[in-house]
């Protein structure tokens, strides 16, 4: 695959991306970090459900993550997932985030990236196995009302 492919492919798959308001800012004009986490564990959400097809996951864990670059109002913000691990009630996704500037024509930072991991749960808000249906709890009980 040449490299525009292999760059195309890239930005067709991004699991989340939007462009940063004036809502999203400090006083500064940068937007907040913790916009940017949120949406970190979106992006992860979506990977986990996408890689899974299990619909139910919570966030447990969200490990370091260093802002390399501001991002400014305006900016197209794309965050790319991909699973590094799969367990039986786990999943861990990588989320890398990158920021296309405003009025750059394609110029794109790397703004930040983390690894979230999620836990796969019931309509009854118990840990389960992933691809569990049935609602049984990760320990094999049927939970009841």
């Amino acid at each position: 695959m040449e490299k525009e492919e292999k760059e195309a492919e890239r930005l067709r798959n991004a699991a989340i991306r939007i462009t940063m308001m004036p809502r999203d800012t400090n006083a500064h004009g940068t937007v907040f970090g913790g916009i940017i986490l949120s949406y970190i564990d979106i992006a992860g959400g979506v990977e986990a459900v996408r890689h899974t097809r299990h619909d139910r996951f919570v966030t447990v864990a969200m490990k370091e993550v260093i802002f390399h670059e501001p991002v400014f109002v305006g900016d197209l913000v794309s965050f790319y997932a991909q699973t590094v691990k799969l367990g039986s009630t786990s999943i861990t996704v990588r989320v890398i985030v990158e920021a296309e500037r405003f009025g750059s024509h394609g110029q794109s930072v790397r703004v930040t990236e983390a690894e979230v991991v999620y836990v796969a749960i019931n309509q009854y808000r118990e840990k389960v196995k992933i691809g569990s249906a049935d609602g049984s709890s990760a320990n094999g009980a049927r939970a009841t009302l």
